[in-house]
């Protein structure tokens, strides 16, 4: 490369700013600044939790709220528009970053902004875990005053009493607060039995009964159970009963969610079986490992074929399941192991084969551009740090295989190479499953970061690329020219107008992309749209800011 070299010596290092609109990245190299809009997004999809190596998840949170409250400011509306849209639409791997946003905008807003919040509240905090959440946050940010309680109150206000039944049962408890908590809080609770059975009032008297042998056991028993609504007062029935029978046909009559089953139940595969039957497709995935431990399921049987079944494109679409709920779920799956405490299980192969296809479906559908394209990872040290949405053991590095695959999976002509202060060919095809490709990205070595690579090996190999598709956190500092300059110097010998697309698989607030260069596009990572958004850029579409 004695020819890249000659050409560096008169353009300034990744150390040194390339223009003046370039800052000092967290690495000590020179990027462009995304704008606070672009950074709005990064948070609500990728969030903050987890942090990433150069910053801790509490320096990398402090940094994306100053840069939201700017946002806000600016134009507090939009805010709440980009957060809804985002929330309802399940581009984002959890929900938790929009409502952190949703709070900041209540907090922070103006009139009209805090009058939008209440407009959409019930639509961004669809479940008791959303409130509880919500209500956490917001619990640190300022006081209860009379709208933050009315606020609150219209989440209970606004549902009927089987919904109303049916939320406070599954989510009792979360984040450190009880329904109980919430209502004493916002002063609310009108004259209903589903509001006298969260606080205890009037209709009946709790009495907890010991076990005398477990002091760690403990029953609660109510009176007057028939005021309730159906589901609680067969909730009633459930946490009294001594026979398996009985609890099987009050989950069957119920359709009780894993949350509502006592604990004692719940290494019972009978009980589960129960369960299965009307259970919603995300719960599915997060219990296959329980079911599987249990003994529920095993190869060639009916609940296996349920599971299978279940997981198909119109249920995934329904159910809008984010593509890293599947991927965790896989990984977590295959590997017999959880995460954290003991549990170990067999995974059943059919499930597993199952699981990898169904992380495909979960993104939208995506049309072939037919174009050339290079998949660059960035392998770099910083990469192997972190987490993706908080999902513990997926680093941005895992995270960047994953995706990378969905495009080579749609995509006829496609090359994939890691990067980080060297490039290599990297063994991925598009046969291989999610498991084996992470595996792969897993076991190269790490180095420092040079994001311009991918396009100087494409010039020194004479690869006629049409778009350049980089996974990155941003951090690039080791090379002698910059990204821009590299993409330019490919254009010109290779006399292509490539284009250079920048997948930021972590919420920071700067990119290798120039701003005022059309052909390079940022784009956050682990989107949903992410697949459509690069395709479409690739055949020349225009894309929505």
């Amino acid at each position: 490369m004695s020819d890249l070299q000659k050409y560096s010596q008169s353009h300034p290092h990744q150390r040194q700013p390339l223009d003046e609109q370039q800052v000092e990245n967290s690495a000590k190299g020179f990027s462009y600044p995304v704008s606070i809009w672009t950074n709005l997004d990064r948070f609500l999809i990728l969030g903050s939790e987890g942090g990433s190596y150069y910053a801790n998840e509490q320096d990398l949170t402090k940094r994306n709220v100053n840069s939201i409250k700017q946002c806000i400011a600016h134009d507090g509306l939009r805010v709440v528009e980009r957060i809804t849209e985002i929330s309802i639409s399940g581009r984002a791997p959890k929900n938790d970053p929009a409502l952190y946003a949703l709070a900041l905008a209540f907090t922070h807003g103006n009139k009209d902004t805090k009058a939008t919040v209440e407009r959409v509240f019930c639509d961004v905090v669809r479940t008791g875990t959303h409130l509880f959440t919500f209500v956490g946050y917001i619990d640190k940010m300022r006081g209860w005053g009379r709208s933050l309680r009315r606020l609150i109150s219209q989440w209970y206000r606004t549902k009927d009493e089987s919904e109303l039944a049916y939320q406070v049962l599954k989510y009792q408890y979360r984040n450190g607060w009880s329904h109980a908590d919430v209502l004493s809080k916002c002063h609310y609770g009108e004259n209903r039995s589903i509001y006298r059975w969260i606080n205890d009032l009037n209709i009946r008297e709790r009495v907890v009964q010991r076990d005398l042998t477990d002091g760690s056991k403990a029953t609660t028993k109510y009176g007057n159970t028939n005021t309730l609504p159906p589901l609680l007062n067969g909730y009633e029935k459930l946490k009294t009963t001594k026979e398996s029978g009985n609890a099987i046909d009050l989950i069957h009559t119920h359709q009780f969610t894993h949350e509502m089953v006592p604990n004692e139940w719940k290494h019972n595969a009978e009980v589960w079986a129960a369960m299965l039957e009307s259970m919603p497709l995300i719960a599915t995935v997060r219990n296959l490992s329980k079911m599987t431990q249990i003994g529920l399921l095993k190869p060639n049987t009916p609940e296996v074929q349920i599971i299978l079944d279940r997981l198909n494109s119109v249920n995934i679409k329904k159910s809008r399941i984010h593509p890293i709920q599947i991927l965790m779920a896989l990984i977590t799956y295959q590997s017999g192991k959880g995460v954290r405490g003991r549990l170990t299980w067999e995974p059943v192969p059919q499930i597993v084969e199952c699981l990898d296809a169904a992380f495909y479906m979960a993104f939208e559908n995506v049309q072939p551009s037919g174009k050339n394209t290079l998949l660059a990872l960035d392998i770099s040290g910083s990469m192997g740090y972190g987490t993706i949405a908080g999902c513990i053991g997926l680093t941005p590095r895992m995270a960047s295989a994953a995706m990378a695959l969905v495009t080579a999976r749609t995509e006829p002509n496609y090359y994939i190479v890691g990067f980080s202060d060297d490039l290599i060919t990297i063994p991925i095809t598009v046969n291989d499953n999610l498991p084996k490709a992470i595996e792969t990205i897993s076991g190269l070595p790490m180095g420092g970061t040079d994001c311009a690579l991918p396009m100087l090996y494409a010039l020194e190999q004479k690869l006629e690329v049409d778009t350049f598709v980089i996974y990155t956190d941003n951090e690039t500092w080791y090379g002698d020219i910059h990204p821009k300059t590299a993409l330019n110097m490919y254009r010109q010998e290779m006399e292509r107008p490539a284009k250079c697309a920048i997948v930021a698989m972590v919420a920071k607030n700067f990119s290798i992309a120039d701003p005022n260069d059309a052909g390079m596009l940022d784009i956050v990572g682990f989107d949903t749209a992410t697949p459509t958004v690069l395709s479409d850029f690739a055949k020349g579409i225009a894309i929505d800011p």
